[in-house]
C-alpha cells in the first residue's frame, strides 16, 4: 500500500509539472510577431521610424578633401539629415570606398550598425549595393548615378541623379562666349552615358552662342586622379583649347587652366574656390533634395522609386565667378543670356538635346535607331531626347558632330 501511494504522487508530480511546461501563447510569443485584431505586426519590430530613430548611412568614393564630386555628396547627407531633425549620431559615413569589394564590406558594416538606409554615391559602387540589397529587404539601398534598380524587381532599392546636363548646358554657354579661340577642351573620367550626356550638353550650350565653336575631349578613365586630369588637361591647352571643362572630381583642371593663362568650368561644386583668376563658373550640385526625398520616403514608410531632381527646384545649378567675369567685362552679358536660356528650360521651350541642333556624320538624329547602342529602346519623339526621363540615370551615349575624342 506504501508503494502504491509513492507511484501515484510520482504521477501527480509528472503532471503537474507537463501543465507548468505547456507554453501560454500570451506569455511566450515573441511581441515583435503578434498580431493585432486586425491581422497586422505590432511589436517593436513594426514600430514607425522617427527622425530621432532613424539611422542612415552613406559611402563615398572620395572624401571631403576632393573638393568635387563627393563633397557635393557629403554637404546634401548632412543638409539633408540635419533639416529632417536627424541626429548626427544617427548618421554614419564611409569615406574612400573604391568601387570594388571594399563597397560590399562597407555595405555590411552600415547594415551591421542598424542603418535603416543606406545610399552610395559612385558608379561602380552599384553592383555591391545589389547584391547585399537582395539579402536585406527590410533595409533601403539607394544608389547614384546608377541604372538597375528599375529593373531589378527589389522593392527596396532606388537610383538617384538629376538634370546636370541641363547645368551643363548653361555653363557651356559661358564657355561659348568667353572662348577667343573657338576651340573648346573638356577633361572626362569614363567613356559612359553619364560623361557623354554632360559634355555633349556642355558643348551644345557654347553652340547655341557661337555656331563656330568645336571642342576637342580628353579621358582620363578614372573619376579622381589628380595627374591625369592636370595632364590631359594641359594637352588640351596645347592643341589649342582656352576654356576647359571638365567631368572629373577634382580641382585640377581649373588649377591646371590657371596656371597656363587659360579659363576653365567647374564641375560639382564651386571650384573658383581652387582656381579664381581661371575658374569662369561652375555647374554645381545640390544633392540635398534627393537624400531628404529618400530619407522622408523611409519616415513615411512611401514607396521607394527612382529619383531625379531638376534646375528648378536647385538641385543642379551654375554659380558665377562674377570677379573674374567682371574683370573680362562680360559678366552682364554672360548672366543675361544663361538666364534666358535657364527660364527656356524651366518653361519647357528649350530642350538641351534638341535633335535640330546637331548632327552625326552631317545627318540630324531622328529617333535612336540612328545611333548604335539603344537596342531598340527609343528616347527621341517630340524633336528631342528625353534625358532622364525614362529612368534618372543618363541614357545620352553617342558622339555628335563638332565632338572629337583625343587619344
Amino acid at each position: 500500500m506504501k508503494k502504491l501511494l509513492v507511484i501515484l504522487l510520482a504521477l501527480a508530480l509528472v503532471f503537474a509539472f507537463a501543465a507548468c511546461a505547456q507554453e501560454d501563447p500570451a506569455q511566450t510569443e515573441d511581441p515583435a510577431q503578434t498580431e493585432d485584431p486586425a491581422g497586422e505586426e505590432t511589436g517593436e519590430e513594426s514600430a514607425a521610424l522617427t527622425p530621432e530613430t532613424i539611422k542612415v548611412g552613406h559611402i563615398h568614393i572620395n572624401d571631403e578633401a576632393e573638393q568635387g564630386y563627393s563633397t557635393a555628396h557629403i554637404n546634401g547627407v548632412k543638409a539633408a539629415c540635419e533639416a529632417l531633425g536627424i541626429p548626427e549620431e544617427n548618421v554614419i559615413g564611409k569615406y574612400n570606398i573604391g568601387e570594388d569589394s571594399s563597397c560590399d564590406t562597407a555595405l555590411r558594416e552600415l547594415v551591421e550598425a542598424g542603418c535603416n538606409i543606406i545610399f552610395a554615391d559612385s558608379f561602380g559602387h552599384e553592383d555591391f549595393v545589389m547584391e547585399v540589397a537582395k539579402e536585406y529587404p527590410e533595409i533601403v539601398f539607394c544608389h547614384a548615378t546608377g541604372t538597375q534598380a528599375a529593373s531589378s524587381g527589389l522593392d527596396n532599392v532606388a537610383n538617384y541623379f538629376g538634370n546636370i546636363y541641363d547645368a551643363r548646358y548653361l555653363s557651356g554657354i559661358v564657355a561659348g562666349m568667353a572662348t577667343e579661340t573657338n576651340k573648346l577642351g573638356y577633361v572626362t573620367a569614363q567613356p559612359f552615358a553619364e560623361c557623354i550626356s554632360g559634355l555633349t550638353a556642355f558643348y551644345l550650350g557654347a553652340k547655341s552662342v557661337n555656331p563656330d565653336v568645336t571642342m576637342d575631349i580628353m579621358f582620363t578613365n578614372t573619376w579622381y586622379d589628380v595627374t591625369l586630369e592636370s595632364q590631359a588637361a594641359q594637352a588640351l591647352i596645347d592643341g589649342g583649347a582656352d576654356v576647359l571643362g571638365q567631368h572629373a572630381d577634382s580641382a585640377a583642371t581649373q588649377t591646371t587652366a590657371e596656371a597656363a593663362g587659360a579659363y576653365g568650368i567647374g564641375y560639382n561644386t564651386d571650384m573658383s574656390v581652387a582656381a579664381p583668376a581661371a575658374n569662369l563658373c561652375s555647374a554645381v550640385w545640390n544633392w540635398q533634395p534627393a537624400y531628404q526625398h529618400m530619407i522622408q520616403a523611409v519616415l513615411d514608410g512611401a514607396e521607394i522609386t527612382d529619383y531625379s531632381g531638376t534646375l528648378a527646384e536647385g538641385m543642379v545649378d551654375v554659380v558665377y565667378n562674377e570677379e573674374l567675369l567682371t574683370s573680362l567685362g562680360i559678366a552682364d552679358e554672360v548672366k543675361a543670356a544663361v538666364e534666358e536660356a535657364r527660364a527656356g528650360i524651366n518653361d519647357g521651350s528649350i530642350h538641351v538635346f534638341d535633335t535640330t541642333t546637331f548632327t552625326v556624320g552631317g545627318e540630324e538624329v531622328t529617333s535612336t535607331a540612328d545611333v548604335e547602342g539603344y537596342n531598340g529602346n527609343e528616347y527621341i519623339w517630340d524633336g528631342y531626347f528625353h534625358e532622364s526621363e525614362l529612368a534618372s540615370a543618363p541614357a545620352f551615349n553617342f558622339y555628335i558632330d563638332g565632338i572629337t575624342v583625343i587619344q
